[in-house]
């Protein structure tokens, strides 16, 4: 008789939740399904692509930028270098007396003529009339190459 009774109360009952709202695999929904569930948003896949691209140009900009300040200074570095070659030059071709030599400072003059002439004595040792024209004040690297310490034109400058 028990068993009647609960058979009936079963066929009486129906469940309040319309069957067309319940998923038969909630953990396979693409937003929380229940109310203390997790907020799950859409991903803008646009959006996010395009903050990618907009960090990656950045990162590329800054990384061009360092290659051109490199750039820059190697071009820097090659002028200086050419300079010194051409000062070398213009002073293994002046008329000098001695043989310089690596690490001591020497003068550079101009004659009348428009010749060099390379000399140990500096333009205040001549005293007040110097017999020729202060061009620069030079040194003998390691490499017989010449560096400028002073010249007539950084002086105008």
């Amino acid at each position: 008789m028990q068993e009647e009774e609960k058979e009936k109360q079963e066929e009486q009952w129906v469940n309040p939740i319309d069957p067309d709202k319940i998923a038969e695999n909630p953990h396979l929904l693409p937003y929380a399904h229940t109310v203390g569930g997790a907020v799950i948003k859409p991903i803008d896949k646009g959006r996010v692509k395009g903050r990618a691209v907009a960090a990656m140009y950045e990162q590329t900009d800054l990384q061009l930028a360092q290659i051109k300040e490199q750039i820059d200074l190697l071009a820097e570095q090659a002028r200086k270098l050419h300079e010194r070659v051409q000062l070398s030059e213009e002073i293994y071709q002046t008329d000098m007396n001695f043989e310089p030599l690596i690490g001591r400072t020497y003068y550079l003059y101009r004659r009348s003529n428009g010749l060099t002439v390379l000399s140990m004595v500096s333009p205040s040792e001549w005293g007040s009339k110097p017999p020729y024209a202060f061009v620069a004040t030079v040194k003998m690297l390691a490499d017989h190459t010449w560096e400028i310490l002073e010249s007539v034109q950084s002086e105008d400058n």
